[in-house]
């Protein structure tokens, strides 16, 4: 199972094993990873909002429309943002390394 790491706002590593073919919202969510995710993966909130480290973001598929789209309405928005519900960890992405931002909207309160 291919590995990756969750660097919390406060520089916390945290590394976890999982499916291939899992978003990373749904591993962030299994480990007690501070992502909202209020759409449930739906694509239709920009709560699971990642930074991935810039040495993976071009091994990553690119975002479609929509998600550049919702990522528009992120807060600390970065050149390698991305919505973890769209973001499937894959053998290839072995060792992933993403951060969270310092600031997210919460859709919940």
């Amino acid at each position: 199972m291919p590995k990756m790491t969750f660097v919390e706002r406060d520089g916390t590593r945290r590394e976890f094993e999982a499916e291939a073919g899992t978003s990373l919202l749904d591993i962030a969510h299994a480990n007690g990873i501070a992502i909202e995710g209020a759409c449930e993966g739906s694509m239709a909130c920009s709560t699971c909002h990642l930074i991935i480290d810039p040495s993976w973001y071009e091994k990553l598929k690119p975002a479609i429309e929509d998600e550049e789209f919702m990522l528009d309405l992120a807060h600390g928005l970065t050149r390698t943002s991305r919505l973890g519900c769209q973001v499937l960890l894959t053998d290839e992405l072995d060792g992933l390394e993403v951060l969270l931002p310092a600031e997210t909207r919460n859709m919940m309160i």
